[in-house]
């Protein structure tokens, strides 16, 4: 299985020059949900319409001895993927020849692709075959969406048949998820699959940080056969349990958009560590590029492992040794052995000198010269493994790592958005005859001055240079990610105030002393102003698009017949 992702949180799996993002990390939003009304009906759709909606397509691909990779099967048939594309599926498609990986195995990965990014999900399944030694395949989900658990639930069920049943099995599955409805976010879905019943809810931006919204099984619920609290997180305990005494500043790196690379013994321990690695600083959303798994192979392995320039900000995971030659030029290395158990310790370990890393046989670790800017907080640490010993239930360890990760990433934004709110303009500056005012600009210095008396020593306990960390964190690609969103929200935002203020006027007493081309001119306005909300769907109040419709149909009746019938839209058939 694999999601198939656009330039703009892939990247909850894609951002700058993309990212799934798996993270993929939700932002918080200045405001609360907007109203809900009554339910839009879904829109009359075709064949596959609703599969598109989840996945790009599903390929097979086939390793053969003699002739190597090739994808033997995408389905639907219709589906389109470059010859680039599918080289790219080919060699991620299979753990790399030096991991030491035996049997079945599911990993995540992402690629490339002109138009934007594509975030996969790759399983790959030892297969014997009658007329070869072996015989290796791979069935392999292209997705948009950064639905990792999901689709990792999702392969569990259709590779096992397929590899006893073949492409009929992969036809039925196909057509059972075209008829599941589209992924909306906030609502409870049951998906039915291979003669069961997944149930799982779309998560929202709205959700309140740090609280899963748990799908609750019901009495109605007989034929549910899966229920998903989940579908897109990740175990952070089992993913950091190798390096956890490193947490914080592993934290800090992420948190900063440093080149960081993870070099692991499988592409399933690779990917999970990346993924868990972007998803440690939401609700922030990370936004430079990530690789769950990485090969030589990859169409960016030249422009990743040139040092001819500094490294670029991204997470990379890697199992193939040469990278340990390759890469060590990048600053910040994350070595991860085989994940232990929940009910082993791991060992103390000190940051290691990079100049220690010879192989990708070195010690697990982290090695880089990087100091953190907080102190650390050794509290978390001795929670954590107070819990190993006392054999607190995984669940139970990574719900306590994610909540000490959100409450680290809220100490740290909430001054930022606090500043943020106050560059917009006060409501009783917004003149409905006038244009929307300005923003006003970030100014650096100025943000500085109000950490002295509201900065994260208010909701923290940490102590460290956090005006270091701050400077640090806006000149990088994650700062800029998350001001041009809420830049975006803010504009929005006075474009709302503005369109409430004009609805409130008396439109009809205004006209009077317009003429009559005035009075045209203003019917234009009006409706391109509320063609536009409706595309961007501007956080309104509930009637307000209703009501300038209603102000547009006074002022066309007070024109003449034949301008009526040139304003007013045509009736639909």
């Amino acid at each position: 299985m694999a999601f198939q992702g656009s330039e703009g949180l892939e990247e909850q799996l894609e951002e700058p020059e993309d990212t799934l993002r798996v993270s993929p990390a939700e932002e918080m939003p200045i405001d609360g949900p907007p109203a809900v009304g009554d339910p839009e009906p879904e829109p009359l759709l075709l064949p596959w319409d609703r599969f598109s909606s989840w996945l790009h397509c599903i390929c097979v691909v086939g390793f053969d001895l003699e002739l190597g990779q090739a994808v033997e099967v995408i389905y639907p048939h219709h589906s389109k993927l470059t010859e680039k594309e599918k080289t790219s599926i080919c060699y991620l498609s299979f753990p790399d020849s030096n991991s030491g990986c035996l049997g079945d195995t599911q990993f995540c990965f992402r690629f490339r692709q002109a138009a934007g990014r594509k975030s996969s999900l790759g399983c790959f399944l030892e297969h014997f075959d009658r007329d070869a030694p072996v015989s290796l395949k791979s069935l392999v989900l292209i997705s948009k969406l950064p639905y990792v658990t999901f689709f990792h639930s999702l392969l569990k069920l259709i590779a096992p048949e397929y590899f006893e049943k073949q492409e009929p099995c992969l036809e039925a599955a196909c057509n059972d998820i075209d008829r599941w409805p589209t992924p909306c976010p906030g609502k409870i879905l049951s998906l039915p699959i291979m003669g069961v019943v997944m149930k799982l809810r779309i998560p929202t931006c709205y959700d309140k940080p740090g609280t899963s919204q748990l799908v609750q099984s019901t009495p109605s619920d007989s034929q549910v056969s899966i229920i998903l609290p989940t579908v897109h997180e990740v175990d952070l305990f089992r993913c950091f349990h190798p390096v956890f005494f490193h947490i914080q500043m592993l934290w800090e790196l992420v948190l900063l958009g440093e080149a960081l690379v993870v070099m692991a013994p499988s592409p399933a321990e690779s990917s999970d560590t990346v993924l868990a690695l972007v998803s440690c600083i939401s609700p922030l959303r990370y936004c430079s590029d990530f690789r769950p798994y990485f090969t030589i192979h990859d169409s960016e392995f030249k422009e990743y492992t040139t040092r001819t320039q500094a490294p670029p900000s991204v997470i990379l995971g890697v199992t193939n040794p040469f990278f340990a030659k390759t890469l060590q030029h990048w600053p910040h290395i994350i070595r991860i052995g085989d994940m232990k158990t929940a009910g082993e310790m791991a060992k103390q370990m000190k940051v290691k000198k990079l100049k220690n890393l010879k192989t990708l046989d070195s010690k697990p670790g982290v090695y880089t010269a990087y100091k953190p800017f907080l102190n650390k907080d050794e509290d978390i640490i001795k929670q954590l493994q107070k819990g190993v010993q006392q054999k607190r239930p995984s669940a139970a360890q990574n719900a306590i790592l994610r909540r000490y990760f959100l409450e680290l990433t809220q100490s740290f934004i909430i001054p930022l958005e606090r500043y943020v709110a106050s560059l917009m303009p006060l409501q009783k500056s917004i003149s409905p005859w006038k244009s929307p005012p300005q923003l006003r600009p970030f100014n650096q210095d100025e943000f500085m001055k109000t950490l002295e008396k509201a900065g994260p020593q208010l909701t923290s306990r940490l102590k460290g240079d956090w005006i270091g960390l701050y400077r640090q964190f806006l000149r990088s690609p994650n700062f800029d990610g998350w001001f041009r969103n809420r830049r975006k929200e803010m504009l929005q935002k006075l474009e709302a105030l503005h369109l409430e203020a004009l609805c409130e006027e008396d439109l009809t007493l205004r006209i009077q002393k317009h003429t009559e081309v005035e009075t045209v001119d203003l019917v234009l306005k009006l409706k391109e102003k509320l063609t536009q909300a409706e595309k961007d769907q501007l956080p309104v109040k509930a009637g307000t698009l209703a009501k300038l419709q209603a102000h547009i149909d006074t002022i066309i009746l007070t024109l003449p017949e034949d301008l009526q019938g040139i304003l007013h839209k045509p009736p639909s058939p």
